[in-house]
């Protein structure tokens, strides 16, 4: 399973070259690497899994998360190509694009939305839970138990 986190919060002219380099190594190759190492060890075995949990910005892009909108994509063009070339061999690839779950990079990406909007972080989080169907971000407790006993 991947899941690398997210690079930083901005918009496109704030970060330089070095910046997306970064965010690139972080979100996509940190997937491809661990592949990589793996996917020798799933084909002797004709079977294997890879699940990449990404970020619902992959169907619809959130305004200040250029590096992240445009690298997670990467992440499951990666994902479908693996899963196309990988099925022969009994290894299945998928994404997991989980809405907001109120984890500290949640709470960073509200305080960023908050410092330049002005309004309180509390709002930003009401606001960024709206769009669920129970009409609030998740709460990590019960990602992790979904996480632990779902899969």
């Amino acid at each position: 399973m991947t899941n690398a986190g997210g690079p930083p919060a901005g918009y496109f002219a704030e970060f330089d070259d070095r910046q997306w380099q970064e965010a690139f190594n972080l979100t996509l190759m940190s997937v491809v690497r661990l592949v990589r190492a793996a996917l020798p060890y799933m084909q002797n075995q004709q079977w294997g899994r890879v699940i990449n949990i990404t970020s619902l910005s992959v169907k619809e892009p959130i305004d200040n998360l250029i590096l992240s909108n445009s690298i997670r994509a990467a992440v499951h063009g990666l994902a479908k190509t693996l899963a196309n070339q990988l099925g022969q061999y009994g290894i299945t690839v998928n994404n997991i694009m989980p809405g907001y779950i109120h984890t500290d990079r949640v709470e960073q990406l509200a305080q960023h939305t908050a410092q330049r909007t002005g309004q309180p972080v509390i709002e930003v989080l009401a606001e960024m839970g709206k769009p669920a169907p129970v009409g609030r971000i998740g709460r990590p407790k019960n990602w992790r138990r979904w996480c632990l006993f779902g899969l």
